[in-house]
């Protein structure tokens, strides 16, 4: 399923820098809501195996190493037509459900190889662009990534926003640069990665997520999983209240992408449970919301085998993603 099918794709609207300057974030309100979430919220038996099963359908299945090969992108791709052994999904009674991934996330030279191996499957390929990870490339070079992308088959793009501009506070240079983007990605759905871990405070993870959702982004993303610190709960809260907030004033929803150290099941229920109390329902769903994950498909698969069997088995007897 692509992002926004069944919503109103983000047009974006002019640049409220009023609205930028009044943000404030409360850090400490922010991270006692973040950390009281994990500790009082618990999901067990049937419950946690469907949810663990909702959170497969809206994982961004990923590979993005320097030492990615066709091969590799192949044995992903049939992992993302399968995620879940089939013997687990008789036993829930759950294997005419069609279970798979949301989508595919490749570099660039990835995306053929791809593309060829979900044909039939409707599960869309996203690519990274604009000098991913880093952003630190010329504006010419980042909008021929994108429109190569596009014309190879991705129908999703995630791109890097320039964080000197953040640092700065050019929000007028952020807004133009996310719009240019937006207009290269054509018909493409575009994922803004804010870096969270490089933006220093909340404050500007929030005039950030305010921004590229103004300049037209559809989703926006806290990571590359490069960085030191990638997606927290602390800083996800920001961003989908950002989210809210948007909705609230335009109509238009937008979706979130938490990825980067998200590697346990545990983990995957922590941000559904966020979703769900902070945006709603609606918003669970891989039109809305998307995992950034690779490793975490395989904790998962093991917790439902857990499920149906009452026993762990050891993590090597499940494909790594």
């Amino acid at each position: 399923m692509k992002p926004n099918d069944t919503t109103q794709r983000n047009q974006g609207m002019p640049l409220d820098l009023d609205l930028i300057k009044s943000i404030r974030v409360n850090r400490s309100a922010v991270e006692r809501r973040a950390a009281a979430m994990g500790a009082r919220r618990s999901v067990k038996k049937d419950w946690q195996a469907a949810w663990l099963l909702k959170a497969i359908t809206c994982m961004d299945l990923t590979t993005l190493a320097g030492d990615d090969t066709p091969g590799n992108v192949i044995r992903l791709c049939a992992k993302a037509r399968q995620p879940v052994r089939e013997d687990i999904l008789q036993a829930m009674d759950m294997n005419d459900s069609n279970i798979h991934v949301a989508a595919v996330c490749v570099y660039h030279n990835l995306i053929h190889t791809a593309v060829e191996a979900l044909a039939g499957s409707g599960i869309p390929v996203a690519a990274v662009s604009t000098g991913f990870p880093a952003g630190q490339i010329t504006m010419d070079q980042k909008l021929s990534e994108i429109e190569k992308s596009v014309a190879a088959g991705a129908k999703e793009i995630d791109i890097v926003i320039s964080r000197a501009n953040v640092l700065r506070g050019d929000w007028n240079a952020l807004y133009t640069e996310v719009q240019l983007f937006r207009q290269s990605c054509g018909d493409a759905h575009m994922k803004s990665i804010l870096e969270t871990g490089e933006l220093v405070t909340l404050n500007n993870v929030a005039k950030a997520s305010h921004v590229c959702m103004m300049a037209g982004s559809d989703f926006i993303k806290t990571s590359t999983g490069k960085a030191a610190v990638n997606a927290t709960l602390p800083v996800s809260l920001v961003m989908v209240r950002a989210i809210r907030e948007y909705y609230e004033r335009t109509g238009i929803k937008i979706g979130f992408k938490p990825a980067g150290g998200i590697q346990k099941a545990k983990q995957a229920l922590e941000w559904l449970i966020l979703m769900k109390e902070e945006l709603g329902d609606e918003w669970l769903s891989p039109d809305l919301f998307r995992f950034g994950a690779s490793t975490l498909l395989s904790d998962i698969e093991r917790q439902l085998e857990h499920f149906v069997t009452g026993r762990y088995s050891a993590s090597y007897r499940h494909p790594m993603a």
